[in-house]
């Protein structure tokens, strides 16, 4: 008997998929999104669901459960890693000072990401702030082609590859969370 669980999905219509057709808030029916904004607006927040879905149902220690030794990677540090990410991506397009580190310099969003319900939620708070304030600083450069901040990046620079590291941390929590309970799908 191994102590791995598993391989399971709660699809029924399509058993490669997180969830049925019906029940996926990421599943956008009807035309895609007209210009290239709202397209990379669109990835952005299907990703950002993703993310969500793959954390959803597991308790404090589920989510804090390291991936495999040495790594420190965790469902809950990746919450903690993207709001730090966020905040980084503000101080892109921003010309004042540098905003400090949420969890401090190093790996500490994912090192100090231990299982307290306490550390959960303060974790998905932090996200949604980050989030939203990264979202409302980017909203007032609506030419993808503006370059903001002190190195002159581009906004779609900027949008791009905030796609690029929540899509990256998609695999990586897709991988997590196999290993914690066994459930698999896109």
């Amino acid at each position: 008997m191994s102590d791995q669980p598993a391989r399971w999905s709660r699809a029924s219509v399509y058993p490669d998929m997180w969830a049925d057709p019906q029940e996926d808030p990421r599943n956008n029916e009807g035309p895609a999104p007209d210009g290239e904004l709202a397209t990379l607006h669109d990835f952005l927040t299907n990703y950002r669901l993703t993310l969500r879905m793959k954390c959803e149902g597991l308790d404090a220690g589920q989510l804090a459960r390291r991936s495999v030794p040495p790594s420190t990677m965790s469902l809950l540090g990746l919450l903690r890693h993207l709001a730090e990410v966020e905040r980084d991506w503000r101080n892109w397009i921003g010309d004042g000072d540098p905003l400090p580190k949420l969890y401090g310099e190093g790996g500490a969003d994912f090192e100090a990401a231990v299982a307290d319900q306490a550390e959960v939620d303060a974790a998905y708070r932090a996200l949604e702030r980050e989030q939203a304030a990264t979202d409302a600083a980017l909203a007032r450069h609506p030419d993808p082609g503006e370059r903001v901040g002190k190195d002159g990046i581009a906004v779609r620079e900027l949008l791009v590859h905030r796609i690029e590291e929540y899509a990256r941390h998609c695999g990586h929590a897709d991988l997590l969370r196999e290993r914690i309970d066994g459930r698999v799908g896109q």
